[in-house]
């Protein structure tokens, strides 16, 4: 019967600390889940938020920062209603590698480059100034800031692959690895702890007290890349979430991921991932040109594929986020400007049109019961001029939305571009409807 008890007792214990969340009130400043939908405060938070990887480095005082031009960004940010700013909390490894954004953060396992995160700490006070919700993405599956690769490196797999260099077979085949490996598993899990568990040098507050940190990101884009990696993968991503839990009982936790496209097609992993408890909401992306929905010489010709597309594919997601009751954003998505041109001066009316309708399902009761809470387009260019010598991104450059092994422009939302008013409107109504 004592053991009985004692069974009973340390059950209880168990559930009450794995909750997930504090108990939702009106004065929890921390964004929540609650019946499908995000709150903030007693409102249903909807938005139309931007991609801004380059925050952390900008707000730094070395190599890359300039703050002056980060507070015009979030001022700029702010007068469109943009609140929502999904940032890389730093990259991995050394400088000088083809393709990487720089400076980076991690330089060696456990040694990290301290300006960068004076940037971050830095870049989460001003945006707590301006009442802005923080996502943080802790990894990357891709090179350009590291991520699976370097982990590799660093766990002795050899030296990292580069896409741009080794071609893109060899990268597949590489990254396959990480979540095979244990000690590059490891190398990461080190790293969350140190991050979730530091204190804001500027304001005091220790970053799981942080309203300002809205979601816990694991990765940008995390894939197995393998038939062999998908269980292994499916693991790591549970491992993670739990972790993160296990360190912060205030914040949300997501996966960064694509998908069904970023689960090797395989919807039923994708699933299986989201299903899980730790993971508190639903992210997809979309790539039109990337997933050769248009064609670059002809992208106003597949303009109408690539929504009717789009619509499917938010629906075969939202279909599971009503079965989990777990709303969905779709963080990450992006057209090219028109005529594939990256100059600044060059029109962007189909990236407009096809951002407007995006902006359009948030929200929309026939978008799986308004259970599409959220966008994040890819990505925010501001006041950056690309380079007018070179395409890509080379040390001395401003940073725009396109990371370094992305054409400057492709992507990017300056503040010269046509795409602006739609934003603010689109901010503008879904304030209306809260």
């Amino acid at each position: 019967m004592f053991k009985q008890t004692l069974l009973i007792i340390s059950m209880v214990l168990l559930c009450s600390c794995q909750s997930k969340q504090p108990v939702a009130t009106s004065d929890n400043p921390f964004v929540r889940v609650e019946d499908g939908k995000l709150m903030k405060g007693d409102n249903p938070y909807y938005y139309v938020g931007t991609n801004f990887w380059y925050g952390a480095i900008l707000g730094s005082e070395g190599e890359g920062g300039n703050r002056e031009r980060l507070l015009n960004e979030l001022d700029y940010l702010q007068d469109l209603g943009i609140d929502n700013l999904r940032i890389l909390v730093g990259a991995d490894g050394s400088n000088g590698v083809t393709a990487k954004v720089e400076p980076t953060l991690q330089i060696e396992p456990g040694v990290y480059n301290d300006t960068i995160l004076a940037g971050l700490d830095y870049l989460l006070m001003e945006m707590g100034k301006r009442d802005m919700k923080a996502i943080l993405f802790l990894n990357n599956s891709w090179e350009w800031s590291g991520g699976y690769g370097q982990y590799l490196e660093w766990a002795g797999y050899g030296k990292a692959v580069i896409p741009a260099v080794d071609g893109w077979p060899a990268y597949l085949d590489y990254a396959s690895q990480f979540v095979q490996s244990d000690s590059a598993k490891a190398l990461f899990a080190n790293y969350v702890d140190d991050m979730i568990t530091r204190e804001n040098r500027y304001t005091k507050v220790k970053y799981v007290d942080d309203p300002t940190i809205m979601s816990w990101q694991i990765g940008n884009e995390p894939r197995a890349f393998s038939e062999e990696s998908k269980e292994p993968f499916a693991l790591w991503l549970a491992d993670v979430a739990a972790q993160i839990k296990s360190l912060d009982s205030n914040h949300l936790v997501s996966t960064g991921s694509e998908g069904k496209h970023g689960c090797e097609t395989d919807i039923a992993l994708y699933e299986r991932i989201h299903a899980d408890p730790n993971i508190d909401y639903m992210n997809i992306h979309i790539w039109p040109w990337n997933w050769s929905w248009a064609l670059k010489d002809s992208l106003d010709a597949h303009l109408p594929r690539s929504i009717e597309n789009t619509k499917e594919y938010m629906l075969e997601h939202l279909a599971l986020a009503k079965k989990y009751n777990k709303p969905i954003v779709l963080e990450e998505f992006g057209f090219p400007r028109d005529g594939f041109q990256f100059s600044k001066a060059s029109s962007t009316n189909l990236r407009d049109e096809y951002f407007k309708f995006v902006f359009d399902q948030i929200a929309n009761p026939e978008m799986g019961d308004g259970m599409l809470v959220g966008c994040n387009f890819w990505a925010w260019g501001g006041y950056g001029e690309p380079s007018t010598e070179h395409v890509f991104w080379a040390k001395g450059d401003d940073y725009t939305g396109d990371p370094a092994q992305e054409e400057q422009g492709l992507y990017s939302v300056f503040v010269t571009d046509t795409t602006l008013p739609i934003i603010k409107a689109a901010n503008e109504r879904l304030q209306n409807i809260q």
